[in-house]
């Protein structure tokens, strides 16, 4: 097999050290360059065309979301961002995949995170991931970047500001939208097409770590109808709001339909995982819930899709053009799993109907 031609842009010497040995010894990948600022990032990609790029967010000369922005416009090329564990750090990583980046790793010892094989595996199977896409996959994820997000980062609420409730009618029916790879801007453009009155309640169950979900949750607050939220230990799912499961967290649900926060192993290598959350509600909400798989590595949810159905439920899943990574929906489909095989810009009016159908 033809190796995966990588580009690293970090400004730390020890970094591009430890992820040039990390990548070479991972095997299927080629390092072809190693360099320290964005600046340098963009004649690196201009003159080796790499197939994807290692990109690191704080850089001097040029920093890593100015570089992603003109790579994107001048040179298109697959882009695995590199985030520090902060606050400030996930909503720059948000601003990346918003750009256009595919993914990101977060370092988990910081910008000079000198334990970045902690992360090694992950960050190699996203890199796989990324260079696997087809150039019509590319393409559509790059386009609807731009769409999303020509110029500057929306501005939102901050991502702690709790959900401003304004109805206490504990749900009746329930969405949980399972995604991962692609799913910000997935999510982004669902929660955009969904009305204020949706007569349901939603879970999001996105694939992310502590911290960033709570930035997440302040993004697609600020992109539609719904107020949308982290979830909280023992909060009521409540009709017509959004939450999000936190990152390193399982959610379940009592059968008083109180959102509840487990910190049980990772299950598909991730947590929240969305199998957890279905395998849990499914026997309670029956008929009254509905599972809608995005786009994402891997086959979480499919498990979980299996109960929805063997309980009544009803499964949804993005259709494969549409998805930056055709894994989690393509596993419940090829399962005969999914009652309807959508575009990501139908999906919206099909949970609509859904919710509103006797």
């Amino acid at each position: 097999m033809t190796p995966i031609r990588t580009l690293i842009v970090d400004d730390s010497a020890f970094m591009r050290h430890a992820l040039g040995r990390l990548l070479t010894e991972a095997g299927g990948i080629e390092v072809v360059g190693s360099v320290g600022n964005g600046e340098l990032g963009l004649e690196s990609a201009r003159a080796l065309h790499p197939d994807v790029i290692t990109l690191d967010v704080e850089m001097p000369v040029m920093d890593g979301l100015t570089m992603l922005r003109r790579l994107m416009a001048e040179t298109p090329t697959r882009v695995i961002m590199l985030s520090s564990l902060t606050t400030e750090g996930a909503a720059t990583t948000l601003d990346a995949l918003d750009s256009g980046a595919i993914d990101f790793v977060a370092k988990p010892g910081g910008s000079l995170s000198i334990d970045i094989g902690r992360v090694g595996a992950d960050l190699v199977a996203k890199i796989q991931a990324a260079a696997a896409m087809s150039e019509a996959s590319f393409l559509g994820h790059r386009q609807r970047a731009v769409q999303r997000h020509p110029q500057a980062p929306v501005a939102t609420r901050p991502a702690s500001s709790p959900i401003q409730t304004r109805s206490s009618i504990a749900a009746r029916r329930l969405v949980v939208v399972a995604s991962s790879t692609g799913g910000p801007g997935a999510l982004n453009t669902l929660v955009s097409g969904l009305p204020a009155r949706l007569g349901a309640g939603v879970v999001l169950v996105q694939h992310m770590p502590p911290g960033f979900t709570a930035s997440l949750a302040g993004r697609l607050d600020s992109a539609g109808s719904l107020p949308v939220a982290e979830a909280g230990a023992g909060e009521l799912l409540v009709e017509d709001e959004i939450v999000v499961a936190p990152g390193g967290h399982h959610l379940i649900s009592s059968t008083t339909g109180r959102a509840q926060l487990v910190q049980l192993p990772p299950v598909n290598g991730v947590r929240p995982s969305a199998d957890v959350t279905l395998l849990s509600i499914a026997p309670a909400w029956r008929e009254r819930l509905l599972c809608v798989v995005l786009t994402g590595m891997g086959v979480d949810a499919r498990e979980g899709a299996r109960a929805v159905k063997a309980y009544g439920g009803t499964v949804f899943a993005q259709d494969q053009a549409t998805a930056t990574i055709y894994g989690m929906p393509a596993a419940v489909a090829e399962a005969g799993l999914a009652d309807r095989v959508l575009p990501l810009g139908r999906m919206a009016d099909a949970i609509v109907a859904w919710a509103r159908a006797r």
